[in-house]
């Protein structure tokens, strides 16, 4: 599992930006730093109540130079609906074939709900050169990270 001084696993996936285009994460790095926040489906409510945190410190993280990233097994077409249904500003990577999520050692299966080979809730933050320069993972998927802890690491990044 990655963690805080390791290069981060590079990936090219899809990104719901509205429409639907490449996303390769080494072409997003060295403009300030890149906050990827995996998480396991869209539409459930823990999921929900993250990506909406995630766009109220929206500001705060693009102020320190920050951008911000959801990753997620879902299609970039429910990830559109997804984006547009909780009014997100920041773009959603599809990781529909699971190897950006199994790359990053993230892989989990809740039963419960039927999800399989989904990303557990995490959140990494990259400085300019890929580096990890923070790594949350969650204990359960129903938790969330510290927002303000996150911050901080993005304004040190």
């Amino acid at each position: 599992m990655p963690e805080t001084g390791d290069a981060a696993p590079d990936f090219t996936n899809k990104v719901a930006t509205g429409d639907v285009a490449e996303f390769t994460l080494s072409e997003a790095t060295g403009d300030g730093p890149v906050v990827l926040a995996f998480f396991p489906g869209a539409f459930t409510p823990p999921c929900s109540n993250e990506m909406v945190a995630l766009e109220a410190h929206l500001d705060d993280f693009e102020a320190a130079g920050a951008a911000v990233y959801g990753v997620s097994a879902d299609s970039p077409f429910s990830l559109n609906a997804f984006r547009d249904e909780h009014d997100l500003s920041f773009d959603l990577v599809s990781d529909m074939s699971r190897e950006t999520i199994r790359a990053y050692d993230l892989e989990i299966d809740i039963a419960d709900l039927g999800l399989h080979g989904v990303a557990n809730r995490a959140v990494y933050v990259l400085d300019d050169d890929g580096e990890i320069v923070y790594d949350w993972i969650a204990d359960s998927p129903e938790n969330e990270p510290d927002y303000d802890e996150l911050l901080d690491a993005v304004q040190s990044a």
